[in-house]
């Protein structure tokens, strides 16, 4: 648990990925990710398939002027309404994960304490100040050029590892904006705690804690161990079903390979997109 927020808080995508699968699972997820079949560990975030679109409209050349205007029509100065959208998103978010989704009773209640603080927290920060907008949209713009991964393509070509290597600076400079409106990731991450609660076998719970916007988030975390070495069940879960779809995906011996092309523009239709809930 260590390790893995360690990276986090160095912004290490790539030694974080490293770091969750063991080695051999880690090599047929980067080739599963080069043949198209798989964007593993990508497809771990929310609203994954979103993330080239998202690239893609921060790194065009009117992105800045598009978003300022944007935001001055929105948002500007709409210091009550944001704070009650922030509200009621929390609300929303709290009912929804409560009784809808492919959760655990401990990522349940773990992601409604999130929910719960990040309403706080944006009911409190000053989101509507134009001032700040400004280079915090100078700030996404120009780190969302700097990866050069605007398209699924741009994923494919630059591969598993290259790819997590060029969102790190991207990853920064989000958890950089994020802090200049009083949420402190590196914060969160640098005051976590961890305890064992339990262990059977190849199978262990840990309690954690850590501050998150003013509240204490606490929660437990299964892990398995996996050739003598622990990792978070979920994510092996989830490693597991990504590579068990590249595997009926790739062609059987002597078939004809899928283009680079081809496999780029059908990674979002794939076995291995859908096994995320």
């Amino acid at each position: 648990m260590r390790q893995l927020v360690q990276h986090l808080h160095d912004n290490d995508l790539a030694g974080y990925a490293r770091a969750a699968v063991p080695p051999e699972e880690y090599a047929e997820l980067e080739m599963a990710w080069a043949q198209g079949h798989s964007r593993w560990p990508l497809d771990e975030l929310p609203l994954h398939d979103k993330l080239p679109a998202l690239l893609a409209s921060l790194s065009t050349p009117d992105a800045e002027t598009r978003l300022q205007r944007a935001f001055r029509a929105q948002i500007a100065g709409q210091t009550a309404g944001v704070r009650q959208a922030a509200h009621s998103l929390g609300l929303f978010g709290e009912q929804y994960i409560s009784h809808q989704g492919d959760y655990s009773d401990d990522e349940r209640a773990h992601y409604v304490q999130l929910v719960k603080a990040l309403s706080a927290w944006a009911q409190a920060a000053p989101l509507s100040d134009s001032k700040l907008a400004g280079s915090t949209i100078a700030t996404l713009t120009a780190a969302a050029r700097a990866t050069g991964l605007d398209s699924d393509a741009a994923l494919q070509e630059a591969g598993m590892t290259g790819s997590l290597q060029r969102l790190s600076p991207f990853a920064a400079a989000v958890k950089q904006v994020l802090a200049g409106y009083g949420l402190s990731l590196d914060d969160s991450i640098a005051q976590l705690r961890t305890g064992l609660a339990s262990q059977e076998g190849d199978r262990a719970v840990v309690h954690v804690q850590y501050p998150l916007a003013g509240q204490e988030i606490d929660l437990q975390v299964v892990l398995a161990r996996r050739q003598g070495r622990w990792y978070l069940a979920r994510t092996l879960a989830e490693a597991d079903a990504a590579l068990a779809a590249a595997r009926a995906a790739a062609p059987a011996p002597g078939e004809d390979q899928a283009s680079p092309d081809d496999a780029g523009t059908d990674i979002g239709n794939s076995p291995a997109a859908a096994a995320k809930p």
